[in-house]
Formats: C-alpha cells, structure tokens, sequence
C-alpha cells in the first residue's frame, strides 16, 4: 500500500469519520486515496482556516480528536491560526499537512514551506514524516498524543514523495508498533500529586466557599460530580469562558461568569469567599485582572490535570494533579455534609438582580431598540439554552456567556484563550456535522463576520442547519468601546459603515437572509427561523454606541 493509502488506513484504524480540508499539489495522492475509500466523510470548506476551525468546533462537541488536511506552503501556513486557537483552548486535533519532496526540502522550493517548526510552539507536538515506515507510528502517535493528558492539537507534514512509497503488510505492522497503540481516552488517576487531604480539610472548614470551573472541568465531562459536590457543600459555582457548560446554567446554584466581563454575582461571590475550589481553571488576567494579590482573602484551592497550570498565575493553598472528574468521585468520603444557608441566600439573591436587570429589556416600556442583552437574552429564551452555540470574539461574545445559559456539556464553543475572530461560523459547520439533527446557532458580530462569512458557501454546499444571527453594530465594538474608554473618542479604524450588506450576500449563496430592527422584529423572526431550522442569516441592527458593561468587581481591577 502507498503511503496515501497509508494516512488513510490509519484515519479509519483511529475511528476517524469526517475530516475537513483543502486539496493541492503536494496533497493530491491522498485525495486520490480518500476518493476512492468510501468511509471517511470529506468537507471540503472554502480556506484553510476555515477546515481547522471545523475540525476544532467537531473534536469540542465530539470529544474526539478533529481532523483537517491541507497542501504545502500557503496550505499549511493557513492552518496556523486554527491550531494556535485549538493548543489556547485544550482541544483534541490532528492536522495533516504534506510538504514537498524529501530532496526538494530545504531548497525554496515551490511552495514549501517549514510547517514544523513554525508549529512547534503551538502544538502539543509534531512530526516531519521522511520516511514512509515512520507514517503508521506518527500517525497513530499523533492521535494518542493529541487525545490524551491535557489534550491538544499534533501537526503530521508528510514528503511528497513519502505519500508515493509503499510498504507491505508485514513491513506496516512492524511500522505501526512504533505508534504505541490507538487513541483511546484513558481515565487519570485519582490523585497524581497535590496534598489532597489539606485540599479537602480547606473546604471542609470554610463558610463562604465558591466552585470556581474552568476548561479542564468540561474536559473532564464532571458535570455530575460538581451538580453533587456544590449540593453537598452548600456552595455556589462559578465559571471561567471556558467553564460554561460544567454545571448547568439551569442549575440553582448557578451564578455565571467571573471576570471582567463576568456578572455582579459570580465576582462578589469571589472577592468575598474564604476557600476557592478551582476545578481546571488557569487564571487568566481576564479573571484576575492581573493582580498578584487576588483574592488574598480566600484559600485557593485547585485540582488540574496539567503541572504546568499549578502556581503559574495565582498562588495556591492546596492542590491536587488529576482529572478533575476522577478527583470528585468520592469527595464524600473527605468532606463533611455542610450547610451555609445565609451565603447562599444573598449570593442567589445577587444573581437574581444580575437576571432582573437583563429581564426589563422585555418590559413594557422599555424600547422597541436592539441591544446586546435583549438579543442574547431573546436567543437564551426561545432555545431554553438547548442549542450548539458557537461564538466569535467581542462583545457579542461576552453577551452571549453572560445571558445564554448553557444547560448540557460540550455546548458552547468559544475561542477562549486566543481570541480568533472569524472562529464561530467554521466551529459551528464542525459541531453540526458532529452532531446531525441538533440545533446549532452561531452568534457573530459584522467584524468577525467578514472574517470567515466565505465559509456559508459551505453551508450551502453541504446544507448545513445551521442559523448565523449576525450582530451588526456597523463597528468593530469592543476596540470601538475601548477607544470611547482609554482615547478621548478617537474613533480611528473601528468603524464600519455602508455595508456590505449581509442578508444580499447570504442570498447569493442560496441561504435565506433576514433583517431585524426593533424587538418585534426580531423575536418574530428568531421564534419562525429556529422553529424551522437553518440555513439562515439573520443580521441585527444595533447601535454603535451600545457597550458592554465591564465588571469593576474583579479584585485588582477597582
């Protein structure tokens, strides 16, 4: 068999059933080889970027490593963004790129370019393949490295002329011994080091304690061992960007996002705690505001699967490495059943205020206007927080976390660590494809939405139902926020009036294309576009000046 046919076997020996891509020169024979295998599912997505982003959004919703495929030199560059966005945020990927000839590398050649080491720090690891006995031992390495530990994306450049080589049967099993095994997600051990019985002592003693989740939580998939542990210890969760979906927004305990751009309720809950159970949370400067001094008044305490991620932002009282699913599982064994019914009052109080607030957008009285709150309150409302919703980046995005209450795992999808606008449409094509008949919606502001807006044509090719409520404000609105905050009003390059129009491009590309203006508009349209499902656009008119609160409750940001 070629090495073509090679990549191919080991994608179907991994249980690999779709990936996204892009064909080209250096690719070509394995495109010949996935033409002529009928069981792997090819999107074919109309950048680069665009199929690593797909990729991300299926692995996120799957929990399976996602897989895109891309040519040499621009091929290749273009996926950057996307595995930088996937290492950011912790997701499972495997990009398979072919370079050109084993005597051409090194020489300028046409369109060659080294992949592997402008990868190599935004990948878990990666691989030049020279040689085709080393492919089945990189491939399936690739997988287990990728979907294993604190998982990530691996990079595999393929030679040319490696994808032409054959091999045996008898010279492929030798091969494939190199690769450790398939990928198989594994269950961490319980405890790998960490001092858990200070951990639990710590909780067991404090009277304001707070569940704070981050990424690693859903990675996890500890949505029913936090739901118990928070019922159990009598406390309220909290959640990072990345936390959403932990513990459901539905939950009664539930009280949102901290941070900058997080509610009233979830930043007191912090500043005011005495013990901070951290459940696969990195601390980012968008939680702490930067400060060296968070939250001095609290014990943190923090369970990660990562080393790397203990002590690095924020200093800790007690931690423990592992998962953080194996690491609850019998908390009741370490812990005492405890009750703090007076902290528990005003924090559901104070997240019942966040709520209200949001709630008189649908009063009487209060203006037939756009807002941010209102639409992602309204999509929040119709959808009973049941759908896929992908995001880009800004203040649609923030809106979103802060009003959409996730109520299942592995639902939202964010570029979290990396920030890539133009991320939302491409991951929410990768979670329909992933999970066939479920709702998806990707809510995506006019700036993000030039970005990536190429990829409804593979929508449309593909027939995707998949509904874009585009957020127009005419601006790039948080950088314009900024700019009214921090420059005096010099609104410099954040404007973007006069079109184009969004609705007359979606229905070029044979999806049906809506505009809102007021509240009555755009709830009658929200409710008959997600009764009937996508494709669809639907672009929002708001106002420029419509801004995002930003939390001064954050310690180190008063």
């Amino acid at each position: 068999m070629t090495g073509a046919e090679i990549v191919i076997r080991c994608l179907h020996e991994q249980g690999v059933d779709t990936v996204f891509g892009y064909p080209g020169a250096t690719n070509l024979a394995l495109y010949d080889a996935l033409c002529r295998d009928h069981g792997i599912r090819h999107i074919l997505t109309a950048h680069e970027q665009g199929a690593c982003h797909a990729a991300d959004g299926y692995a996120r919703v799957s929990g399976k490593p996602g897989v895109c495929m891309a040519t040499s030199g621009p091929g290749a560059t273009n996926l950057v963004t996307g595995i930088a966005t996937a290492m950011m945020d912790s997701v499972p990927l495997v990009a398979i790129t072919c370079n050109v000839a084993v005597d051409s590398i090194g020489k300028d050649s046409f369109q060659e370019v080294d992949i592997f080491g402008i990868t190599l720090p935004i990948t878990k690891h990666n691989f030049l393949v020279k040689d085709v006995h080393d492919l089945p031992g990189a491939l399936t390495r690739a997988f287990r490295i990728a979907g294993s530990g604190r998982r990530g994306p691996v990079l595999v450049d393929i030679a040319k002329d490696v994808t032409h080589a054959e091999l045996n049967e008898e010279e492929y099993a030798e091969a494939l011994k190199k690769g450790f095994g398939h990928y198989e997600k594994k269950k961490s051990a319980q405890q790998e080091s960490g001092d858990a019985a200070k951990l639990w002592q710590i909780l067991a003693e404090a009277e304001r304690p707070v569940i704070l989740t981050g990424g690693g939580a859903v990675a996890s998939e500890a949505e029913e061992q936090i739901t118990a542990l928070a019922e159990y210890i009598d406390a309220p969760v909290c959640e990072t960007l990345m936390g959403k979906s932990a513990y459901p927004g539905s939950g009664c305990r539930y009280l949102g996002m901290v941070g900058q751009h997080g509610t009233k309720a979830a930043n007191t809950a912090l500043r005011e705690s005495d013990c901070i159970l951290a459940l696969g949370v990195r601390f980012s400067e968008r939680i702490t505001g930067g400060a060296s001094e968070w939250c001095t008044q609290a014990k943190i305490c923090q369970i990660d699967l990562d080393a790397a991620e203990v002590n690095k932002n924020v200093r800790v009282d007690a931690w423990v490495l592992g998962d953080v699913k194996e690491c609850l599982k019998d908390f009741a064994s370490y812990v005492p059943k405890k009750s703090h019914k007076e902290w528990m009052e005003r924090m559901c109080e104070l997240r019942e205020q966040d709520r209200a607030e949001g709630l008189r957008q649908f009063e009487p009285g209060s203006g037939n206007g756009l807002c941010g709150t209102y639409l992602a309150m309204l999509i929040d409302r119709i959808t009973a927080g049941n759908a896929i919703l992908s995001t880009d980046v800004g203040q649609h995005q923030m809106w979103m976390a802060r009003n959409y209450l996730v109520t299942k795992p592995h639902r939202f999808l964010t570029s979290g660590g990396l920030g890539t606008m133009g991320y939302g449409l491409p991951a929410a094509i990768g979670a329909s494809l992933a999970c066939p008949g479920e709702k998806v919606i990707n809510v995506t502001g006019d700036g993000c939405f030039r970005m990536n807006m190429n990829e409804l044509t593979t929508v449309a090719r593909y027939r995707l139902p998949i509904i874009d409520v585009v957020f127009d404000n005419h601006a790039l609105g948080l950088v314009h926020q900024w700019q009214h905050m921090f420059c005096d009003d010099r609104f410099y390059e954040t404007e973007l009036p006069g079109g184009p129009d969004y609705v007359r491009i979606a229905e070029a590309m044979g999806i049906p294309g809506y505009r809102v203006r007021t509240k009555a508009e755009a709830e009658k349209v929200f409710k008959s576009v997600f009764a009937q499902g996508g494709p669809a656009v639907i672009v929002c008119e708001l106002s420029t000046e419509d801004s995002l609160w930003t939390s001064g409750a954050i310690v180190g940001m008063e």
